[in-house]
């Protein structure tokens, strides 16, 4: 038992020692694994093999260019946006506002002070340009992606012959890897269209009530519908915040309403229903894994949380007819423990000799 928890913390380790390149090969990981079903109708026509790859790969760079194109947009917005609300000292006066509405509450003096530093004009620049050297930075991995899509592209079309090959003896392996692929290209499919409409929608309410830089908020809403859990919470607080600087209160409550009601009803009430088979993992284990992933590979590991955290199950768990019970604490349905063994009972035969039965 020491061992292993020894040997696991040693690769979590190496993972987070090494995240600016375990991320980008997730990402196309994931990425390769979403659009390899366009090569289904190619080869079911007969087409060569190197033309499905490279559809897949077309796919795929056209996906890492959105992407791409979404994040040096926001984060173009978002910069210039700093600027204006700082240089305009709109943003100062209203923090004075709140900061003597937490006075007269009962706040402390700590708490004011830490609004104040939070919300400082000069940190808002700092915030500002820590973005921009982000999006930066996540443009150069999707560089090391585009490399990476090429390779498993072309390795994606000589595994589909693994069933023919190693049918026999390695069906259980094969098995759980197609539905763990299934499951990921749901969770990001759904995620995407459910994503988009949540965008709209919200992107539409705050440009009604006059809340700048709407389109950055929709995209922020977009991306962050791929984080379980808390990422209604982390797409509402930037627009919030920003509702209050420009509009006070009213303002405030009017984008908490508008997100509560479309992300609520969206995210909580009907796409689960369109997920459901695609994720078997428990509300805990989804909550922790984003904490865990974000921890070790950096902000996109909140992003892939999911399927990382369904590949490791899947390797260290579904192998192990030993592990059906934290298969099923997990969240996996389909470990069903067998029924328990009846219990013996004491029963009478012929010539008055008693035995045990089960």
């Amino acid at each position: 038992m020491l061992l292993t928890l020894a040997a696991a913390v040693i690769v979590i380790a190496g993972l987070s020692f090494a995240r600016e390149v375990v991320g980008p090969i997730a990402l196309a990981i994931v990425i390769v694994v979403i659009c390899e079903p366009v090569r289904m109708p190619l080869m079911r026509r007969g087409m060569p093999s190197w033309l499905g790859s490279t559809v897949v790969i077309a796919l795929a760079y056209v996906i890492l260019l959105a992407m791409g194109a979404l994040l040096w947009f926001a984060g173009n917005q978002f910069a210039r946006l700093i600027v204006d609300l700082t240089s305009d000292g709109q943003v100062a006066r209203q923090l004075d506002v709140f900061v003597t509405w937490l006075d007269d509450v009962g706040f402390g003096q700590e708490a004011t002070d830490a609004v104040t530093s939070l919300l400082a004009p000069a940190n808002l620049l700092r915030v500002g340009q820590s973005v921009g050297g982000t999006v930066i930075a996540v443009a150069t991995a999707l560089f090391f992606v585009f490399a990476y899509i090429i390779f498993m592209a072309v390795d994606a079309a000589r595994y589909r012959h693994a069933p023919a090959v190693f049918g026999a003896t390695r069906s259980h392996v094969i098995g759980r890897i197609t539905v763990l692929n299934r499951g990921i290209r749901r969770y990001y499919v759904v995620n995407a269209a459910f994503g988009a409409i949540v965008a709209i929608i919200d992107g539409l309410a705050l440009w009604w009530m006059g809340v700048p830089a709407p389109i950055v908020w929709a995209i922020l809403a977009f991306v962050t519908n791929f984080i379980p859990n808390i990422g209604f919470i982390l797409g509402l607080v930037p627009p919030a915040i920003l509702a209050y600087a420009v509009g006070d209160w009213p303002l405030l409550l009017g984008v908490i309403a508008v997100y509560c009601v479309a992300n609520v009803v969206l995210q909580v009430l009907v796409q689960p229903k369109f997920v459901s088979d695609a994720v078997d993992l428990s509300l805990t284990l989804s909550f922790f894994s984003v904490i865990f992933w974000t921890f070790v590979i950096g902000p996109l590991g909140a992003i892939l949380s999911i399927p990382l955290t369904l590949l490791v199950r899947a390797i260290v768990l579904e192998g192990n007819p030993d592990a059906l019970w934290l298969r099923w604490v997990s969240g996996d349905r389909t470990a069903v423990p067998p029924p328990p063994e009846p219990e013996p009972v004491l029963v009478r035969r012929r010539r008055r000799r008693w035995i045990w039965q089960r």
